[in-house]
């Protein structure tokens, strides 16, 4: 029995990460939809800007490479094109709800 309790002790800094993991994820459901929304249009917004600026240093001719400007554009034009299918999902859900019959 005792030998037992030692092997169960052994384990036990092995079950402290999880617990705390526990913990964490107990944190982010606290986050509201409305926030995640907000974060993601900042970034959307912020990838943007980020590439017109790049855009417009190689236009004017400064020291930016060419792939540079095209990654920051794809991946302006990907995160966009996701938002709005997002919007266009909440909308549709929007619609459904309001053709339900109470």
């Amino acid at each position: 029995m005792i030998n037992e309790l030692n092997a169960i002790s052994k384990y036990q800094p092995l079950l402290q990460p999880m617990q705390s993991q526990v913990e964490k994820k107990e944190e982010v459901q606290d986050t509201k939809f409305s926030d995640t929304m907000k974060n993601f249009l900042d970034e959307v917004n912020t990838s943007q800007v980020e590439s017109n600026e790049l855009a417009e240093s190689f236009v004017k001719g400064e020291d930016v490479d060419l792939h540079d400007v095209t990654i920051a554009a794809q991946k302006a034009k990907t995160s966009f094109q996701l938002l709005l299918e997002l919007r266009n999902k909440g909308l549709d859900l929007y619609r459904e709800v309001l053709r339900m019959q109470v």
